[in-house]
């Protein structure tokens, strides 16, 4: 199969590139640094810098959408709320112009969401159906996802990927707690009631694999594993697995300051979300628990 991808060289993109390599696919990666990206993907590869490099008659069978600054990596400041929305939308708008104008479309778009399409919920179930709460991780979502499915009507199967928060080594939330904890200096944050739907980095990598190959499915799905926890819950897990305690929890008014509305709607307010589309499809999670996902983590982070 022949495949064009964006964010190839973040913290799922350069995972999910040496496993559609090893499964023998042709990729195309749109990188902002070619040296960067040669660096961390290796000579095999096409790397192209703009999407005005591919001529007309090329021919991808998928595409995959990947690209999207951090939304948790900085606080919400109005400059950065533009990123983040700018980041997702003018590489989602400039891969549909970029299927207008090829003699053949893609089969398949597969295009990056996020749980935060739901906005802040309490501890009830959430399908792919589900209401929302009309605030910012919400609009944000809805517009990219509006954006994407704009493909649908060159006839393109389009998949939206609302994911959870991602559970893996070298990077992601894990990156930033595992110090922390590793010195027995984690906690809860806040009342610890909040719901985290997370799902480990391989069952993310095995989903887009799975919708790529199953030519029956489209719309939205929830990358989510079946059994989210609360971040108290989470905690308790991480604290077992580094075999450390976890006695220092961080006041919901310490977030805040240190963190403002960021903080405050991420840390302090989740979602329960449910896979209930990608289960219904067949799809069969190789991490549904939290625990062995941890643990696979931290195994995979020690052989690094």
């Amino acid at each position: 199969m022949r495949i064009l991808m964006t964010g190839g060289t973040g913290f799922i993109g350069t995972h999910l590139v040496a496993e559609l390599l090893s499964a023998k696919h042709e990729l195309t990666v749109l990188v902002r640094d070619y040296a960067r990206g040669r660096l961390l993907l290796g000579s095999t590869p096409e790397l192209v810098r703009s999407l005005d490099e591919i001529e007309h008659d090329r021919h991808f069978d998928a595409v995959i959408n990947l690209a999207g600054a951090g939304i948790a990596d900085k606080r919400w400041t109005r400059a950065r709320k533009r990123l983040l929305l700018n980041s997702r939308l003018q590489t989602t708008t400039a891969l549909v112009q970029l299927f207008q104008r090829l003699q053949q479309p893609p089969a398949v778009f597969l295009s990056a969401s996020a749980v935060g399409f739901y906005g802040a919920h309490g501890p009830e179930p959430l399908t792919e159906t589900s209401p929302v709460h009309d605030e910012f991780s919400h609009q944000l979502c809805r517009r990219w996802e509006e954006e994407a499915r704009k493909a649908e009507v060159l006839h393109i199967r389009v998949c939206v990927l609302r994911l959870g928060v991602v559970l893996g080594s070298g990077g992601g939330m894990l990156g930033k707690l595992l110090p922390m904890f590793r010195l027995g200096l984690g906690g809860r944050i806040g009342d610890g009631e909040q719901m985290l739907s997370w799902i480990h980095r391989a069952d993310v990598i095995a989903a887009i694999q799975f919708l790529l190959a199953k030519d029956t499915e489209s719309g939205v799905f929830n990358l989510t594993a079946p059994a989210a926890v609360t971040n108290r819950e989470f905690t308790r897990e991480l604290a077992a697995v580094v075999k450390r305690p976890a006695f220092l929890p961080l006041p919901a008014p310490v977030v805040q300051l240190m963190f403002g509305e960021m903080g405050d709607r991420l840390l302090l307010h989740g979602q329960n979300v449910i896979p209930a589309r990608l289960q219904a499809a067949g799809f069969e999670f190789r991490y549904p628990d939290l625990r062995p996902a941890l643990s696979a983590c931290l195994c995979d982070s020690g052989s690094n």
